[in-house]
């Protein structure tokens, strides 16, 4: 199935290259003064040193667009604008109407694809910081395995270092049985704090902890049970938060810095049979091309520390190596702050330098910023710490609750509990993944809760009205089949919007760029609800009835499949 902007791509990509006599993008794009314009003639009226209006009128004269296109004129200083015909759209859309995956194809040639996301701290609670890389890491994760291709979930935990002897002492000192029970009900801040408050007052305490490091580094057993306890408990609280926050990642998908550990020795001693390392402070370091310090001077990876240990540069690099040769990883993604943007460039960098790396292997670093406060500062609780994740998201549900208690008293509890929880955890959702990942955003539940502009809940609210539509005509979904008329305005804009569906998915396969499938939906949830408050549905005369009947279950296939992929449930009442 060739998608509409897809075809017009081909048509009026083949007329501008018989005109220019090469390949041109004729750079498609949605217009307000039509459906869609081609901006083209206007750079290729400098190569050619031509008028860009009298190139646009050979390109239009050119194309072949009349079963596609009502009307086609050369408007401004040269653009091409696209008026489609009706009868394309209604074609087009029963085409998509009997496709369950709304015209959108598997792709060809499935990659396997690993995702690093999440990432959070053995024996540390979660906190808002681990909340962006969650939420845009599984959204990559949903899109990309929609799509076909073999996604491997990361969870890179750090569960390793010298923290650890301070912890299994404290533990020690408690009991075991004490530790555990302290861990399991999730208050494992509360844990790390009771011992980092002696490991600073108490001099015996400190020593026994660095004593207790080397003997977890050295593999003795009863340590190394004591902090499986640890990093046992501490995956049975990640997993809760992961529930609740309603993403994908399992307790199979953990690989804690500790699982690399044995392939540390072996990644420095391949590094330095290459020549990639030498000795500078007494450190073994990598100085990748094209880094430099304030003072012009190579920067340098610290690979091996003087005191002979290792960082989170070693591990990140025995990590890369091993996505490429154990797991034939050709697509890595490092979801990961915006801070670490230089740190990862220069593990890719000595991996490219390795070996490694190379065509059609690549690493991409999926940046993100940061979430704010209403201050503008980073959102911290009163006192100065980091808000604990699992307060943010019991505080969205309880609002959410009480907005839906209001606005729909009518469902029964079992029902607005369900509700609730969609809208709450979707509206925490939708807020970042609707913002540019690399821009920061102010939390601000109010604003994420409304039910009017750019939020979940109004996408969500669209689609509960339509499967209200189905319920009070006692229909069954989904439509597979119907004689699709595009006669009002309304019809014809939303009939456009779903059949860009397909290009918005498939454009952002590469950037990652959720916002803009936010954006669409967005769009096409505002173009439905036009198209409901101006065009009739189960009022209407056969066969206008079936045929708006069919536009509103595309739409609610569309906005289902669209925050399906953002990781979003879409309720059937609200």
């Amino acid at each position: 199935m060739t998608s509409l902007e897809r075809l017009l791509d081909e048509r009026l990509g083949a007329a501008f290259t018989a005109v220019a006599g090469e390949q041109v993008d004729p750079a498609i794009r949605r217009s307000q003064r039509a459906d869609y314009q081609a901006d083209a003639a206007l750079s290729l009226a400098r190569r050619l040193r031509r008028n860009p209006r009298d190139i646009a009128a050979e390109v239009v004269g050119a194309a072949e667009l009349d079963d596609l296109c009502e009307t086609v004129e050369v408007a401004g200083p040269g653009f091409i604008n696209l008026h489609l015909a009706a009868s394309a759209l209604e074609r087009l859309l029963g085409e998509v109407l009997g496709d369950e995956r709304l015209g959108v194809a598997p792709v060809p040639e499935p990659e396997v694809v690993v995702v690093d996301y999440s990432g959070p701290n053995a024996a540390k609670e979660m906190h808002v910081g681990h909340l962006r890389s969650t939420i845009i890491g599984d959204a990559a994760v949903r899109l990309l395995s929609w799509l076909g291709h073999q996604v491997v979930r990361q969870n890179h935990i750090g569960d390793w270092g010298t923290p650890f002897g301070m912890l299994v002492e404290h533990l020690l000192d408690i009991g075991e049985s004490e530790a555990a029970h302290e861990l399991s009900v999730g208050d494992l801040n509360a844990f790390y704090r009771a011992a980092r408050v002696k490991f600073d007052a108490d001099e015996t305490f400190k020593e026994r902890s660095r004593l207790r490091v080397v003997q977890l580094q050295a593999g003795d057993p009863t340590t190394r049970r004591l902090w499986h306890v640890l990093v046992g408990e501490s995956k049975k609280y990640f997993l809760t938060v992961y529930s609740q926050l309603g993403v994908l990642l399992t307790e199979a998908d953990f690989r804690g810095e500790s699982s690399y550990n044995d392939q540390l020795g072996p990644v420095v001693d391949e590094l330095t049979e290459l020549g990639l390392l030498r000795l500078s402070d007494g450190a073994l370091c990598a100085f990748p091309e094209g880094f430099k310090n304030r003072d012009g001077e190579p920067l340098p990876l610290i690979v091996r520390k003087r005191d002979g240990g290792y960082g989170y540069a070693t591990t990140d690099l025995a990590t890369i190596r091993h996505r490429i040769r154990d797991l034939h990883a050709t697509r890595l993604l490092y979801v990961v702050g915006l801070p670490q943007y230089q740190h990862f460039e220069m593990i890719y960098e000595v991996a490219r330098e390795a070996g490694w790396l190379r065509a059609p292997v690549r690493a991409e670093h999926i940046g993100h910023g940061s979430i704010l406060g209403a201050d503008g500062k980073m959102l911290r609780t009163r006192a100065g710490d980091s808000v604990k994740l699992v307060a943010l998201l019991e505080q969205a549900v309880s609002r959410a609750a009480d907005v839906i208690a209001v606005k729909n008293p009518g469902l029964d509890a079992q029902t607005r509990a369900q509700v609730a929880q969609a809208i709450g955890i979707g509206a925490v959702k939708y807020a970042d993944l609707s913002t540019d990942r690399s821009k920061d955003y102010v939390f601000d539940l109010d604003r994420m809760l409304a039910f009017d502009g750019n939020t979940a809940p109004y996408l969500q609210y669209a689609h509960a009205r339509i499967c209200s539509v189905f319920r009070r005509a006692g229909l069954t979904y989904p439509v597979t089949a119907a004689d699709i008329r595009i006669g009002e305005p309304e019809e014809r804009h939303l009939a456009v919007q779903l059949l860009s569906f397909g290009d918005v998915v498939e454009g952002i396969v590469d950037s990652l760029e959720f916002h803009r499938l936010a954006g669409y939906l967005f769009s096409l949830a505002a173009a439905f609800t036009n198209f409901y408050e101006k065009c009739p549905i189960l009022r209407a005369e056969e066969p206008v009835r079936t045929s708006r009947i069919a536009l509103c279950d595309l739409t609610r296939r569309a906005l289902a499949t669209g925050l399906g992929l953002l990781g979003i449930i879409a309720p059937e009442r609200m």
